[in-house]
């Protein structure tokens, strides 16, 4: 974010702020940054809190840029829940620009992250055990984070280095941001401890039930017959989790702004035509038109429009990925068309 925005930025609010503008809300005022983050707050508070969120459906949080009303929203907020794990790498500019002065929630404490080129391999730092198997064979489906909690690193910055900040696609992931949310809400005053305690319980039941019923479907197909390609590296812990070949992305990058490169193309292309993929995954929040191209050189089937996957942004009101669980629902459900597999009914938890 250039120096002179932000500049900007804060004298608009200096100027707009008032001693008492806070007062007059009813109950605290809470702003969390990306969409999934923001679904997961609103999950928790209910009713006991008001939760304005940065980013909109379908924006990504990569090249993002504040405006001033929502740096204004956000020096008044008496918390900030964030994805962390350096999604946010506009994050440390846009708090020092508005002056936000309340309690900061990093969604992604005490979990590990892969690095550059992970997919399915050693997180960037050592993972602990304590997750319920996955899909796959053997032990891929444990979760990467520290049981401690909260990582040592979260207060340098609220950068975790050059890892993968895409934790919420695995489902075990997902739950954990939700319980480092509820503990972060626990010390903002003014929040309804009890309803979030209850709300964290019911959510978890669900993301425990989406994670059976991906878990389940995807083991009736083998193996080796389990194979992604997508738009960029978003799904690196989807992959893992349900022990996923990732084949390759049109974007080799966790950023979705990066541009793939010709030789890059190519060799995905090569890659298609050699390990017997059945289709290419566009992203609702990324032009189509690589993932289009690549699936007609390549002779195979594109997943695009209403058909694409939710990665790095959930959905726009009224479409299936408008919330987390929805948009899991729709990702795994094509996935799995695309392996020729027609999932099962969905649990009860996750119904109505």
């Amino acid at each position: 974010m250039a120096g002179g925005v932000l500049a900007t930025a804060a004298l608009v609010l200096a100027g707009c702020a008032s001693p008492g503008a806070s007062d007059s809300r009813e109950g605290p005022s809470i702003v969390a940054t990306t969409t999934q983050v923001g679904d997961f707050t609103r999950e928790l508070v209910g009713s006991s809190a008001e939760v304005a969120q940065l980013l909109s459906p379908g924006q990504s949080a990569h090249g993002f840029d504040p405006s001033a009303g929502q740096l204004l929203a956000l020096s008044n907020a008496d918390a900030l829940v964030v994805n962390g794990g350096g999604l946010e790498s506009w994050l440390d500019d846009a708090i020092a620009a508005s002056g936000f002065s309340g309690v900061l929630i990093d969604a992604s404490e005490g979990i590990e992250l892969y690095g550059t080129g992970d997919h399915g391999d050693e997180p960037a730092a050592a993972a602990a055990d304590g997750h319920d198997d996955h899909a796959s064979d053997g032990d891929a489906g444990d979760v990467h984070a520290d049981d401690a909690g909260a990582a040592a690193d979260d207060q340098a910055g609220h950068d975790h280095g050059d890892g993968n900040p895409h934790i919420w696609t695995d489902p075990a992931l997902a739950e954990r941001m939700v319980e480092n949310i509820a503990h972060g809400l626990a010390e903002v005053p003014g929040v309804d401890d009890a309803e979030v305690e209850a709300n964290e319980t019911d959510y978890a039941a669900q993301l425990d039930a989406l994670d059976a019923w991906i878990s389940e479907n995807v083991a009736t197909v083998p193996v080796e017959q389990r194979l992604l390609v997508t738009n960029h590296d978003a799904f690196t812990y989807f992959v893992d989790a349900y022990d996923v070949t990732f084949v390759g992305s049109i974007i080799p990058s966790f950023d979705d702004n990066a541009e793939p490169s010709a030789a890059e193309i190519d060799d995905l292309v090569a890659q298609i035509g050699d390990t017997g993929v059945r289709a290419v995954f566009s992203e609702a929040s990324i032009s189509p038109k690589a993932a289009e191209t690549i699936a007609a050189e390549s002779g195979v089937t594109v997943y695009s429009g209403d058909d694409a996957l939710y990665g790095d942004s959930l959905g726009q009101p009224g479409t299936e990925g408008d919330t987390y669980l929805g948009s899991q629902v729709h990702n795994a459900r094509l996935i799995l068309d695309s392996w020729g597999v027609e999932p099962s009914a969905l649990p009860a938890a996750l119904q109505g």
